[in-house]
Parts: C-alpha cells; structure tokens; sequence
C-alpha cells in the first residue's frame, strides 16, 4: 500500500465549512460544487474563473446533483427539491419522510440512469432510523434500502452493474447487484472492511478504473480500494481530520476535490486544524474520475 505523500492537497478557495459534504462535478459548466450541510449552503466555484457563488436553501442540505437543464436536485431535510441555480428558487417535491421529523436526507447522487438517490439518518445518530431512495424523472419515489444509522458513501461500478454502499458506522463497504432499467438491488455483500484505526468511512467515489476511493471521518485520509480483492491501494493524507467525501473534477477528470468538515472540534482541535471544512483539491492526480451522471428529466 502507497503512502502519497509527495505532494500536497491544497486549498480550493479560503473558505471553510462546518460540515462540507457532496462534491460533483458540472462537466457543462465546468464548476466544483458541494454542500454545507449544517447551514443549507450550495456552493459552486469555478476553477477557470476563480468564481465562488453560495445558494442558501434555509434548511439542511445532504447532496446535490446536477440535472440536465443545469439546475439542481437537491436532498434537503424536508425532501427532494428543485433548486433553480439562478434564482435560487426551491420547489419541494417530494418528501418520503415527512413522517419522520427527527430524520435528515445525507449523502447520495445519480444512477447511471439518471436516478437520483439520498439516503436518510437521524438527527440525533438513533441507529437503523435511516433509509435509502430513489426519484426518477416522475417523481416517483421508491425505498431502496432500509434501516440505516448514516447513510453515506454511493457509487456504481463502472459496467453499471454493482451499487457500491456505506452506512458509516458499520465500517465495511457492501455491494449490492444493481439493475439499471428497473433500479433495483439485490444479493448484498461486503466487498471492503475497514480498520477503526483508520477512521469511519463517509463519502466515496470511483474511478475509471473501477477502483473506490474512500474518505475517512476522523481518520485524516482519502484511501484508494480495489473492491475485487479488498486490497487497499493508496492513502492520501491531509491536515484535517474529518475529511467527508471526495470525487473527481477538471476538464478531464484528472483533479481530486476532497470535503472536510469542522463540527464538533474543540477550540484546541480548531487551532491545531485551520484547514478543517476546506474544500481540497489534488491537481492532476494521477489518477481518472468517472463522469458524475445527470439527473434526467
């Protein structure tokens, strides 16, 4: 296992979040956004044009995607919206959970159909409160899985045949056959099981050679998996600890950008860790990320 320690994660911009989450890649408008969970922020900035814009959707936020008239969907704690980039206009949706007030929407992103999918957890961190949907472009919504604590991390292999899952206290990444016509799943597995010492896995994304990368909540760290052989690859290292989730951007895909979060560290922790809730960026990793799918409307 490598040690990429030859160079350094830098900043993206000075701006730091207390819970940064979510980052997607708009190939269109070639821009980095992510969100701030705890504030209800959508940030977007533009590498070429060194442009930072916030939308602020005035409740929680778990993820966003892009869809493919450029505007947002978003998981917001009171369900699947539309979020209007321009304008920064909501329109709520649906809610699959509007009878579960003390639940929030986490992480989540596109099917290669163009299926948005968020899973759920409780606000207070209740184990099993949570669950996974999917909204397809009729606004119909279906129960993917269930009973989760903090659903996180989401990605497709790159045949399109293998959803690859996190439900972070579980420390283990599973697999589930994927059925892109219909969305279903089937046959869960663990594919990856991840040491405590190396922190709880959160956000995750693949590459384009269907490797996972991972990112670690208070484990300092972005590693690289092979989910075939449960063999891990490479670990990145960064001046934060609670680094939340990570995918790849730039005009071909070659940049990591990489979340980190700032909740819940002692004024001590913050001294120690300036950078926490910085968005990061590897310029030209190495490496190649998947192109993030649209939702389709």
């Amino acid at each position: 296992m490598i040690q990429k320690n030859y160079f350094e994660p830098a900043i993206v911009l000075n701006h730091t979040c207390d819970l940064g989450e979510g980052p997607v890649w708009d190939a269109v408008q070639k821009v980095i956004c992510w969100v701030d969970i705890l504030n209800g922020i959508i940030h977007e900035y533009s590498p070429e044009k060194n442009i930072h814009k916030t939308i602020p959707v005035q409740q929680m936020i778990g993820t966003v995607a892009v869809c493919t008239d450029g505007n947002f969907i978003a998981a917001l704690q009171n369900g699947f919206a539309f979020v209007n980039r321009a304008s920064g206009e909501i329109k709520i949706m649906q809610d699959p959970e509007n009878h579960l007030p003390g639940n929030r929407f986490n992480d989540g992103k596109c099917d290669p159909a163009g299926r948005f999918w968020a899973g759920t957890m409780s606000l207070d961190d209740v184990p099993d409160k949570g669950n996974v949907y999917s909204v397809d472009k009729d606004w119909i919504v279906k129960k993917t899985i269930e009973n989760v604590s903090i659903s996180n991390g989401m990605a497709w292999s790159i045949d399109d045949t293998i959803l690859y899952y996190i439900d972070t206290p579980d420390f283990e990444i599973v697999a589930y056959n994927y059925e892109k016509s219909t969305g279903s799943i089937s046959n869960k597995r663990r594919v990856i099981k991840i040491e405590k010492e190396d922190g709880y896995p959160d956000g995750m994304t693949i590459d384009n050679e269907g490797m996972l990368w991972i990112a670690h909540w208070n484990g300092w760290q972005v590693t690289r998996w092979n989910p075939a052989t449960a063999k891990k690859l490479l670990s990145v290292k960064l001046p934060v600890a609670k680094v939340t989730s990570c995918t790849f951007g730039g005009n071909n895909l070659q940049d990591l950008y990489i979340t980190t979060a700032k909740t819940g560290l002692t004024e001590q922790a913050l001294q120690q860790q300036p950078l926490a809730g910085a968005l990061f960026v590897i310029k030209n990793s190495g490496f190649k990320g998947m192109p993030a799918i649209e939702f389709h409307l």
